[in-house]
């Protein structure tokens, strides 16, 4: 096998999908696997749908999903410009090539006429009326000034077949082909034009990308054929679905990778989940990091069939990710949610309670209602049929646990733990009981991410009697 070189050409037009990123992820995989070259080029010849900032946030995806490309823009390499509005007069001189072997012709027809054709089916299709003007119409036209477009001159019968690594053979009657635009009236190329002749420039061995592509792939291979080049390798991804009817969506918003960042996943657990959209590694296994990826990754392993993106199962998917977090680098980004919380929380213990328990970091704020909102709180709460604990029950033994709360000076899980477990064996009330009774007291709500001890540690000696106390005050007043 020849050198593998993949590339990621996105164009600079807003954030980045995730079928956007699945393709640069597959593209990478693919040629670190076979210790090849992934290439990253900007395809901004679309300059009126230009969006400012764009290409940063391009770099910046990649370097936050650790896919570090070998040539580029911004790290240079032997095959650029990689930025295509800068290749411009390249894409002129092999249009010019193109026309002189009568594969593409200049076109002036007006946007008027060209809203009035449409073929059997009601579908606009170019007449090739441009392709029979005569060389000197032609140049008297361009002399001119008549603004025109250049269009490839596609074979209006027979048929052309490719091989696609996913899909296999493919075979489409040139009749259904269109005379592509090459070059538009601004004079920058389109993707179809530019997209070719940068692959065979750049020596792109695989082209990665979606398989909405493979309608046009003829008309990009007639252009290799036209120049007489080695067709590339194709490797067509099946759509990226939001339920069984709607693919994801660029123009609605789908499946923005920052937003993702925002809602507080990891960016390896959306690289791990991506990868899984359409690939099968053919195990059980679900969790992967970059290197193991790249060992896993074969193209035998990419469906034809969509895939559905479950925002539910990158959940499950990232909440693997961080739990396995070192606590320092867990609390940093979760420092950020603990503003406005009494200044005695132990934030440093509420990190460590609720890292276990949260899919993101940003579930933290819906987990902290037992420290926010504590007043008022429904004593009915201290009903509890599985633990056998009532109401009565905790108005009678909240004084005794206070008051030996009170004699403690090691403010420990352990001591309180065992404390807590005397008080039960002297009290006589059930230890289950008891717990459940000193925890809704200190926090008054039914689920909380630690027991009573971690409760009493979590806010610390003054404020968990304060809270006792509180709690002891609403059932003595019957509230």
């Amino acid at each position: 096998m020849n050198e593998i070189r993949t590339r990621f050409a996105p164009s600079p037009t807003g954030f980045m999908h995730i079928g956007n990123l699945r393709t640069a992820l597959y593209a990478y995989l693919f040629a670190k696997k076979h210790n090849g070259r992934f290439i990253l080029r900007i395809e901004d010849t679309d300059q009126e749908r230009l969006v400012d900032n764009a290409v940063a946030v391009i770099y910046n995806t990649l370097k936050l999903a650790g896919l570090s490309h070998d040539e580029g823009p911004d790290v240079g390499g032997e095959y650029g410009p990689y930025i295509q509005s800068e290749r411009k007069s390249i894409y002129d001189k092999y249009a010019k090539k193109l026309i002189a072997s009568k594969h593409a012709y200049h076109c002036f027809c007006t946007k008027d006429r060209l809203e009035t054709l449409v073929d059997d089916s009601g579908n606009r299709k170019y007449d090739k009326h441009c392709l029979h003007l005569s060389d000197k119409e032609v140049e008297s036209k361009v002399a001119a000034g008549v603004p025109y477009v250049i269009r490839q001159n596609v074979p209006e019968t027979g048929t052309t077949t490719f091989s696609d690594l996913v899909f296999g053979d493919i075979t489409i009657e040139n009749k259904e082909l269109h005379d592509n635009v090459l070059i538009k009236s601004d004079g920058f190329p389109t993707y179809n034009f530019a997209n070719v002749i940068d692959d065979y420039l750049m020596r792109i061995s695989h082209v990665f990308r979606g398989m909405e592509y493979i309608s046009s792939t003829p008309n990009y291979n007639l252009l290799y054929e036209s120049f007489g080049w080695e067709i590339p390798q194709y490797v067509h991804l099946p759509h990226i679905m939001k339920d069984k009817q709607h693919k994801l969506s660029k123009r609605h918003g789908d499946a923005n990778f920052e937003d993702f960042l925002e809602k507080g996943f990891l960016p390896e657990a959306i690289l791990n989940y991506v990868a899984l959209l359409g690939w099968n590694p053919k195990n059980e296994v679900e969790k992967f990091s970059l290197a193991e990826l790249i060992e896993s990754f074969e193209i035998g392993g990419i469906s034809k069939s969509s895939a559905v993106f479950d925002e539910v199962k990158l959940r499950w998917l990232n909440s693997q990710y961080v739990k396995e977090l070192s606590a320092q680098d867990f609390h940093l980004p979760a420092v950020k949610y603990y503003d406005g919380i009494p200044a005695e929380i132990n934030i440093v213990l509420l990190s460590q309670l609720l890292q276990t328990r949260v899919s993101t970091v940003s579930d933290i704020p819906d987990m902290l209602g037992f420290i926010n909102n504590f007043e008022n709180y429904d004593t009915s709460l201290f009903d509890h049929k599985d633990s056998k604990s009532t109401k009565e029950t905790a108005k009678n033994i909240l004084p005794v646990v206070i008051n030996e709360l009170e004699k403690i000076d090691n403010w420990d899980n352990d001591v309180l733990f065992n404390t807590y477990i005397r008080i039960s064996e002297q009290s006589g009330v059930k230890k289950k009981a008891l717990l459940w009774i000193i925890r809704v007291a200190l926090t008054g709500h039914l689920s909380t991410p630690g027991g009573a001890s971690e409760m009493c540690v979590l806010f610390g000696k003054n404020l968990s009697i304060k809270r006792l106390k509180y709690s002891l005050d609403r059932m003595e007043n019957g509230k």
